[in-house]
């Protein structure tokens, strides 16, 4: 009777175990089961927003699941980045440019995050064209002229880098090519664009759309860009690779990313997603529209993206020989 009793007992264990795991497998499968949130370490209407929020729309169709954007702004992406590592939300994700990941951890004494430990790579979603822009004033219509003249003037040139990993990037190719030129500090990239259409500074690196009034205005050039391709919005553009000078390659990578405790197999059915969104007309149209083009791949490829930016920034900064001044 007490065995009968206790092969009943295993019996009945034994389904509500199985039972348990079916609905651990469902609920996992069916991800997400509410609203996602978007974390996006930049203010509304900049670059990564923008593409946030394409992404966002077309995303929460295929889950059937409202998407999100939040903005936290601050620190050259150091606030946002940090916040979303705090929430430990399974239903956040963060949406932001690699150089939290990539760059600073050669470029800031001290995170407030791991970059290695607390963020997963998902998927990057966008290639965010990067330009080196020239004053009309300075008579430069590419990269080897500009070279020319600022070797023939050495202390007279300078020049705006947007934040993160551009002074580093400009730096390390002005001491590669041996030039002497200044990096001018601003507190809002705008009046560098403005000063950069009057000819009170000589060059911009920063990304394209940020330049982008100036040449309209016809007071400034693009000479090149960073990217591997060339820009849509300025075909006639070359690369800097193209133009000899590799040593201004970079690539404006912005991407999907994870707490750290993301299942695998939840960050390959996002990557997918990622991928399919990104393949779509409208998307490639209208991140084309704002100096973006989309560029999906699989968890491995962006996280060996952002891998070797961050051995390239690290070498760059031991060439410079110290960090800047954040």
């Amino acid at each position: 009777m007490h065995c009968s009793l206790r092969r009943i007992a295993r019996h009945i264990l034994g389904i509500v175990g199985t039972l348990a795991l079916t609905v651990t497998a469902s609920m996992a499968d069916s991800w997400p089961q509410r609203t996602v949130r978007l974390v996006v370490p930049v203010g509304a209407g900049t670059g990564p927003d923008i593409a946030a929020r394409l992404f966002a729309e077309r995303l929460a169709e295929r889950w059937k699941q409202p998407v999100v954007v939040e903005n936290r702004p601050g620190g050259d992406g150091v606030v946002g980045v940090t916040a979303f590592v705090n929430m430990r939300d399974d239903h956040s994700l963060l949406f932001s440019f690699a150089a939290p990941m990539s760059v600073y951890p050669a470029t800031y004494e001290r995170l407030s995050y791991d970059p290695k430990r607390d963020v997963i790579p998902i998927a990057s979603a966008s290639d965010t064209f990067v330009a080196l822009t020239a004053s009309l004033s300075l008579k430069a219509g590419s990269v080897a002229e500009f070279v020319a003249l600022a070797r023939k003037q050495p202390g007279k040139l300078n020049c705006f880098s947007a934040a993160g990993a551009f002074p580093y990037l400009f730096l390390g190719f002005a001491k590669n090519m041996g030039l002497d030129i200044s990096i001018v500090p601003y507190r809002d990239q705008n009046i560098a664009v403005q000063d950069l259409a009057e000819g009170r500074i000589h060059c911009i690196l920063s990304t394209i759309t940020t330049a982008l009034p100036a040449v309209q205005s016809g007071k400034a050039r693009f000479i090149a860009v960073t990217n591997r391709e060339r820009a849509p919005i300025a075909p006639d553009v070359p690369t800097a690779v193209e133009s000899g000078f590799p040593d201004l390659h970079f690539e404006g990578l912005v991407g999907f990313f994870g707490p750290r405790d993301l299942p695998a197999d939840r960050r390959d059915r996002i990557a997918a997603d990622v991928r399919a969104v990104a393949a779509e007309p409208v998307i490639t149209s209208r991140l084309a529209a704002i100096g973006q083009t989309a560029s999906a791949g699989t968890p491995a490829e962006f996280a060996r993206a952002i891998e070797e930016q961050r051995a390239r920034m690290e070498a760059i900064v031991k060439s410079l020989g110290n960090r800047l001044a954040q």
